[in-house]
């Protein structure tokens, strides 16, 4: 399967996401905006400059990484988002500084990664009853622990 990527203007020589190991799940995507500082509390919509052509069947999923939500609190806040395979304007991330210092984010950075996933288009139904099972409507722990 392939997915397409298309470099934008702000992004003439930036590498395109990647796995950093053979076995990496994500796919990591870097930072085309310039340099700047991301206050603690501070959002910012960073821009890839790239866009991509999903396959009709296959969403792409952007999450956080790990190294920099241990050392620096930078998360995403609508954690994982998805990115449509309607979708063809430019991959933009939302970054949120949890954490109690200023964190540069230099151009290049890397900011998050994307994981690929396929998916079900199904057909919604309205019902008056829906089948009982031993759960219930058990939820939020009823399960133990």
């Amino acid at each position: 399967m392939i997915i397409r990527f298309k470099r934008l203007p702000n992004n003439p020589d930036l590498p395109l996401p990647s796995r950093a190991t053979p076995g990496a799940a994500g796919y990591d995507v870097a930072s085309a905006d310039p340099h700047f500082v991301l206050m603690p509390g501070q959002r910012w919509l960073v821009r890839t400059g790239i866009a991509m052509e999903l396959p009709d069947d296959v969403e792409c999923q952007v999450r956080p990484r790990s190294g920099l939500a241990l050392r620096h609190g930078i998360t995403l806040p609508n954690t994982p988002a998805t990115i449509d395979p309607d979708y063809r304007g430019e991959l933009k991330v939302i970054l949120w500084n949890a954490g109690t210092e200023p964190v540069p984010i230099p151009r290049g950075m890397r900011i998050a990664q994307l994981v690929f996933a396929r998916f079900l288009a199904l057909e919604i139904q309205e019902t008056d009853a829906l089948e009982s099972t031993g759960r219930g409507e058990g939820g939020f722990g009823s399960t133990g622990a």
